[in-house]
């Protein structure tokens, strides 16, 4: 049975932890205050973790690394990075206020940023635990592809469900009001596909439910016991993991083979690897046909090309300075059914003992 990592980590603002606090704005005229713990303590828990986890597998999947490293960089701000991130109070995802300004930068950067340690560690456990399989499975540029897909609809549909419930329900609480920061709306999305298929059971926080409800019995059960945390980010990760399962399998019904996202990064790949492609091939010698007798043994050589043209009827590769085959004497424009098939084996029999 397949153990469940938390991943419940995905905080609205209303979390409360640490010693450092900020002043984080509510509608552009209200200030709440917040704090942030201390860092230190979990961190080299979570490298010691990933580093074991990697070195026992035979192939490293970068993607998944990569992604830990990013979110680690972004919490602890090295000076070099300083002056280029934006402040959390910045990329606070808030549905009003992305819709209101376009503001790109909470839409795309909030999952990186996190409330505190233990916060960040949880959840970047959850994407080690997750990110290897599912990229071993996928292959880097599938899962990279994959989890851009998802962190966009994740984001998405969460506004969507905000502004659903102003709409419909008069509820403007989630819309106007809640900020949230964390990757947990992602890594519920993972946990949907990572569990599609799967027909084994999970424990979700002491419960043995079936793989593929997972991420709804933890959705459930982390709302209960930490009311605080964002359902509705939770909820979107959980549409989104659904979303991309449908539009993946309709589009590899349509046999179109691997989504549009993959093959545009695999030409962005191909373009910046072209320089390398073309110094490798100035600078390493051609390969050459290896030749037995005065014949040529390997990859088929078409007429015209090298100047050699191959027999039809023994398959022995002449100068194309030849009219007729050096071996069994076939005429260079001869067809196969210009001779018996029992004449053809005779000299194919000559040629090959």
């Amino acid at each position: 049975m397949r153990s469940s990592f938390s991943s419940s980590c995905h905080r609205s603002i209303s979390e409360l932890a640490g010693d450092r606090k900020l002043e984080v704005p509510i509608l552009t005229t209200i200030s709440v205050p917040i704090q942030m713990e201390g860092r230190g303590r979990m961190l080299p828990l979570l490298a010691l973790h990933a580093v074991a986890e990697y070195y026992r597998l035979p192939w490293k999947p970068p993607v998944t690394a990569g992604l830990i490293a990013a979110n680690t960089l972004v919490y602890l701000k090295p000076a070099f990075l300083r002056h280029l991130l934006p402040s959390i109070e910045e990329v606070w995802f808030n549905p009003f206020l992305v819709l209101k300004n376009k503001d790109a930068r909470r839409f795309f950067l909030s999952p990186f940023y996190h409330i505190n340690e233990s916060h960040l560690v949880y959840n970047m456990i959850s994407l080690l635990w997750k990110g290897i399989q599912l990229e071993t499975s996928m292959g880097s540029l599938e899962f990279a592809s994959m989890v851009a897909a998802l962190l966009t609809m994740s984001q998405g549909i969460t506004m969507l469900l905000a502004k659903t419930l102003v709409v419909f329900l008069d509820y403007p609480k989630p819309f106007y009001s809640e900020y949230a920061v964390g990757f947990s709306g992602v890594l519920f999305a993972m946990k949907v596909v990572l569990n599609s298929q799967s027909a084994d059971y999970a424990h979700v926080h002491g419960l043995v439910v079936p793989s593929r409800y997972a991420a709804w019995a933890e959705l459930i059960l982390i709302q209960m016991f930490a009311p605080g945390v964002s359902f509705l980010g939770h909820l979107g990760g959980i549409l989104a993991g659904m979303l991309y399962l449908k539009l993946k399998g309709e589009y590899s019904a349509s046999g179109s083979g691997s989504g549009p996202l993959v093959r545009m990064l695999r030409g962005i790949v191909g373009i910046a690897s072209w320089p390398l492609r073309a110094a490798r091939g100035l600078f390493q010698p051609r390969r050459t046909p290896r030749v037995s007798g005065r014949g040529t043994v390997g990859r088929e050589m078409r007429d015209g090309l090298s100047g050699i043209w191959r027999c039809h009827a023994c398959t022995f590769d002449n100068s194309g300075w030849l009219s007729e085959c050096e071996m069994c004497g076939t005429s260079r424009g001869g067809l196969t059914d210009e001779i018996g098939i029992q004449e053809m084996r005779m000299r194919r029999i000559q040629r090959f003992g």
